[in-house]
Parts: structure tokens; sequence; C-alpha cells
């Protein structure tokens, strides 16, 4: 690890508007939005980097999202914090593919905290640290909240995380135990960010919500980065990617172009596949209706807790990322959602969390529908853990003062595989 800590951060040029394009944003300073109110994006000297960066070097380095620093905005290694990242597996699911397909799962849950939110709030809380913050707040619907607390408790920072009363418990739970002060609030996600927003002047933090602040982007295209290497620098065809805030596909689209510019990959571009539930879908009906912007979706629902997000500042970044690549954004019902889980597990032996689980219903949905041909080379991204969901109590029972036919329980067994 010691190889990590001896490397700066990339050259940043500047901040951009990912609305306007408008630049003057300078680097290493504290920013939030734009002036329009939207997210900024960091800018590389690519030009630079591409002379004197090998790539297969770098995806040779330890460290998990940490090996890509010089395509990350952090400059003081003293200021890195890590908690033992992983390359994340890339899992070869031939059992859930369609005849003549080829499906992949990555498997982000192997990553610090359980989740593919370890990307990017180890970039954010680590940049936090270098420009001099000291207490951050967010709204989370569970896993962005853990990472938060683990990060900044590593880093010596505070950290105030509000969440949904329904959010899962373990959630909860973990984010108190890693050193975050949590509160369940009676509403969802965007009412919890109202709370951070309008708490701001009074409380002295640092508003880390999904977006609102340009290094969670960061880290989360190191996903791109890092898929792109397992694959021998080979996209593949179709992403689905579980879409609530939709960091990470935006993240993934940036690190495509980024990889571009720098000549590590072609124009090969992967179809995005934006995945929603039916009871929270504002981008798929966006998509669907034409649209740029996702207004606020009303009463939001689904067990797939991290998908649940009524409104995102990014919406727009997302959609375009989607319609550029020849993706869609699809919806799928929570009853698809456990029906995949269930799946997934019996037939692959992974746990997928409900989050992962609807990319796996998306993808049955688009071969069905004619949307992703069968023999298409496609990815899932599970992101995060099963193990911190409620799962299905499928158990027998047995008396062990009874008589117990075994191989009636064999046969049970087969019939029930069947």
């Amino acid at each position: 690890m010691a190889e990590i800590a001896r490397l700066t951060g990339g050259p940043v040029t500047t901040l951009e508007c990912s609305l306007t394009g408008e630049q003057g944003y300078a680097p290493g300073q504290v920013h939030g939005l734009s002036a329009a109110g939207r997210p900024l994006l960091v800018r590389y000297d690519l030009a630079r980097l591409a002379d004197t960066l090998d790539r297969d070097a770098i995806a040779a380095r330890p460290g998990g999202f940490w090996k890509w620093r010089e395509l990350l905005p952090l400059q003081d290694s003293a200021n890195l914090i890590r908690l033992g990242e992983m390359d994340t597996p890339l899992i070869e699911t031939p059992e859930l593919a369609a005849p003549g397909g080829l499906v992949a799962v990555k498997d982000e849950g192997r990553l610090p905290t359980g989740s593919f939110k370890a990307r990017g709030l180890g970039v954010a809380v680590s940049m936090a640290r270098e420009l001099g913050l000291e207490r951050l707040a967010m709204p989370t619907n569970g896993n962005a909240g853990a990472a938060l607390a683990a990060y900044a408790s590593r880093g010596g920072l505070e950290s105030y995380i509000f969440c949904p009363e329904d959010t899962p418990e373990a959630n909860v739970r973990e984010i108190a135990l890693q050193g975050g002060h949590v509160w369940r609030v009676n509403g969802l996600i965007n009412d919890c960010g109202k709370i951070v927003g309008d708490g701001k002047a009074a409380a002295g933090w640092f508003d880390l919500s999904t977006l609102k602040e340009p290094y969670r982007i960061e880290g989360k295209k190191t996903m791109g980065l890092e898929l792109a290497a397992q694959r021998g620098w080979r996209l593949p065809d179709a992403i689905f990617y579980p879409t609530g805030g939709g960091t990470g596909l935006i993240g993934m689209w940036k690190a495509f172009d980024e990889m571009e510019r720098l000549g590590w990959i072609g124009a090969h571009r992967p179809r995005m596949f934006a995945v929603q539930a039916q009871g929270c879908a504002p981008i798929v009906r966006a998509y669907e209706a034409g649209d740029r912007h996702a207004p606020l979706w009303q009463d939001a629902h689904t067990f797939a807790a991290g998908i649940r997000v009524p409104v995102a500042v990014g919406d727009f970044l997302i959609l375009d990322a989607v319609r550029e690549s020849g993706g869609a954004a699809l919806a799928v019902s929570d009853a698809a959602i456990e029906s995949a889980r269930a799946r997934a597990g019996v037939k692959a032996g992974l746990l997928l969390c409900p989050e992962g689980a609807a990319t796996l219903a998306a993808y049955d949905m688009a071969v069905d529908r004619g949307l992703l041909a069968p023999d298409a080379d496609t990815v899932l991204f599970n992101c995060g853990s099963g193990l911190k969901y409620p799962m299905p109590d499928r158990a027998g029972t047995l008396d062990r003062f009874q008589p117990i036919d075994a191989a009636r329980l064999v046969k049970t067994t087969q019939k029930g595989d069947d």
C-alpha cells in the first residue's frame, strides 16, 4: 500500500457546470452546486496525462479504487482515507443469461461498508479533509450514510446523517456504530435532504448530498475504469445500473469519455440501462416522455430502498447518457425484483441486494421486449451486500425427538428446486 501513498492526484484544470458548461470554478476550493444549481464536473489535463500514464501499470496496482489516483482530484496523499479497498469481482453468470448471451455481475457488495457507496464517499470525504471541512451531513436511504460514517470517522471528521424511518435497520445501526450521528425521519430521502439543506447555516455542516458536491462522481467513475481494466479494455454491449440519484451511471459515462481521450479505449460505448422500481420511476417517466428533466415522483414506494429517490439533481445527466448510448430507462415491479433475487441465489449462488436484483429483472424485461439482443454481452451492477436486507424465511423445522425420514427430506428439497 506504500505505493499508493506516494502518488499525487490528477492535474485538475477546472470545475465545470454540467448544465451550462460554465468554467472558472477553481480547484482547491470548497464548491457545492454551480451557479445554475446543477452538479459540477471535475476536468483534468487529459492531454498531459495521455503522455505519462500507462493504463496497464495502473491497473496492476493494489488498493482498489485508489489505484486510479492520477484520475482523481485528491492532491495530498496525507488526506487519503483508506478502509481496505479492493477491486470488486466481475462474476460470469451464464445461469442468468438469455440463450446465447453473456451476463456478468459486478459485485460491489465486497467494498468497505458493503456497497458501492464506498467509492463515492471515500473520495468525497478525503477531499473534504483536504479542503479543511470538519463536519459533513447528508440524507441517505442507508448505504451512503454507512459509507459516510465510516470514512468520516476514519478521517477524524464528524458526520450527521438523516434517513427515512423505514430505512433497513442494518443500515441505521451500522451508521451509528461507525460513529455517525443518525436520525430516522418520517418522510422520504428528499425530505431528509431538505433538513440537511435548511440546517447548513445553523449547524455549520457541509452538504454532501448526492451530486451537490463534485467529488462523489469522481469516486463512482472508478467503476467504469475498473470494469474496463477487468475486461481487457473492451467494454460490454450493455450495462444495467440501479438508478436513484444516478451518480454511478453518470460517473461511468464520464470515465468512458476520459479513457477514450487518454487513448485507453476506442469509441465503443455500452448501452446504458437505468433501472428503477415501478413505485418510484421519475427517470423512466421522463425518458418515455422525451423530457430532459424528471419532476418529483409523488408517493414513492418500493422495498428496494436505494432506488427510492423521488427527484434527482442530476436527472438530465442520467437521461443524456441513456439516450446517447442507445440504452433505455426501465421500471420493474417489486414482485419482479424479489423473483430475480431468488433466482440469482438459487441458480447462480449470488445473494443480490434488492437494487441489484432489479437490474436482473430489467435485463429479463429488455430481452423479452426486444430492447436487447439475447446474445448481448451484458454487465449487471449489484450495488450492495444482500446481507443488509430482510430475506424470506424458507427454512423448514425438524423435531429431533421424532423419527426423521432423511430420504423424504431429499425428495422434498429436489422437488422444491424444480
